[in-house]
């Protein structure tokens, strides 16, 4: 066992940088989110940033518990307890956050037919790996914290394992060790990885930052003003 978690996650990287660098190569133009706000945009308005602001929020705790070395939080003087009680209150509200926003998102496309119709089998594939990795998280996260069942401290199994991928020198043996819930949450996420380059989600990687410093867009309608009025004779209308 401890040999398949020394290779798995080699796998699923090869797969996400070969099929990154395969979809910018020679599918540049359907690098994109396929936007179907034209379509409907009140129910869009809440699931999307439930969604992205609650899995950035997930993602970050991921980094600290992943990341993190236990000494290092032990020498800042915080517990395994109060490491704990942080873990779960957190991570519980951004990973319902953002299975709710999910939820509204699916529900939205199922509901409105341009939305369904502009759906693929590759976003329903997306969605249903999406759900599974957010609700094992979940698990994972009342199982690690002791809320449910014997609690298990993954910062001694998963985490090491997680950053002896990165030095190459993996220790499956650790994540081995580690539960159940552990094991298939973990591979959901691989599968999620391996799949990213393929799906909608490739537009992660380039995200708009240049979006909170460009200039404002000024969108003006199309005036119906006679060409005599259009010389400067109407008022100019004040706005920043």
């Amino acid at each position: 066992m401890s040999t398949f978690w020394n290779i798995i996650p080699y796998v699923s990287l090869a797969i996400l940088i070969v099929g990154t660098w395969w979809r910018y190569r020679y599918d540049k133009f359907g690098w994109t989110t396929r936007s179907s706000q034209l379509y409907e945009s009140k129910l869009l308005r809440i699931g999307s940033p439930l969604f992205h602001y609650g899995m950035m929020v997930v993602i970050v705790g991921h980094i600290i518990g992943l990341v993190i070395p236990e000494s290092w939080t032990d020498a800042m003087g915080m517990s395994q307890h109060v490491y704990h009680i942080q873990a779960i209150a957190l991570g519980s509200i951004a990973g319902v956050s953002t299975l709710v926003g999910l939820a509204l998102l699916i529900y939205r496309r199922r509901r409105n037919g341009p939305v369904f119709t502009a759906t693929t089998l590759n976003d329903k594939i997306m969605y249903l790996v999406l759900v599974c990795a957010l609700i094992t998280g979940l698990a994972t996260t009342l199982i690690g914290s002791g809320a449910v069942g014997p609690e298990h401290n993954y910062r001694e199994t998963v985490s090491p394992w997680f950053r002896s991928i990165w030095i190459l020198q993996p220790r499956g043996d650790l994540m081995a060790e580690a539960p159940t819930s552990f094991h298939i949450h973990v591979l959901i996420a691989l599968t999620l990885f391996a799949i990213w380059p393929f799906t909608r989600l490739v537009h992660a990687f380039s995200a708009p930052i240049s979006y909170f410093y460009r200039p404002y867009i000024v969108y003006r309608s199309r005036s119906t003003a006679k060409p005599d009025e259009l010389m400067g004779s109407r008022p100019e209308r004040q706005g920043w």
